[in-house]
């Protein structure tokens, strides 16, 4: 089993994965827009119970679906419909990441740290020659942890 994060965006997914794709040296390998969505099917949203269809407008150029592949991990996100309340952060999660080495730690701590606010300083930890947390600049909580160490 693998665990992919998805990430929802206010209307900045796009932006949001390209700097993904920079600063964590990944490749985005999929993107779906709104406007290529097939229409609902025959039916949906009359009155026998289903849900109304949601209001898609405006999101025509907005990202449905985008997948970003980092060596053997995957990072998915969208962009939230107008129907769903989205307050501009992601609340509740953070998105570990952990290297082999404390400088590969400290080079991703840095690119992401980009405009975005540090948390906790990236330093030397009991746990980890590496260790930081920030939250970047689309509302994304990140722990960076790199160079654990082993044993007391």
């Amino acid at each position: 089993m693998k665990i992919t994060p998805y990430l929802h965006f206010k209307d900045n997914c796009e932006e949001a994965f390209k700097f993904y794709e920079a600063a964590l040296g990944g490749k985005i390998v999929m993107v779906s827009r709104f406007k290529d969505a097939p229409p609902p099917p025959e039916g949906a949203g009359n009155n026998d119970g289903c849900v109304e269809p949601m209001d898609m407008s405006g999101m025509g150029e907005k990202i449905m679906h985008i997948r970003l592949v980092v060596g053997d991990s995957i990072l998915m996100g969208s962009d939230t419909p107008p129907v769903f309340e989205h307050k501009g952060k992601v609340e509740g999660c953070t998105i570990a990441l952990g290297f082999d080495t404390g400088a590969e730690a400290e080079k991703v701590f840095a690119a992401l740290a980009k405009r975005g606010k540090v948390t906790m300083p990236v330093a030397e930890t009991f746990w980890a020659e590496r260790f930081g947390m920030l939250d970047d600049e689309f509302g994304v909580s990140w722990m960076v942890n790199g160079g654990e160490k082993t044993g007391p």
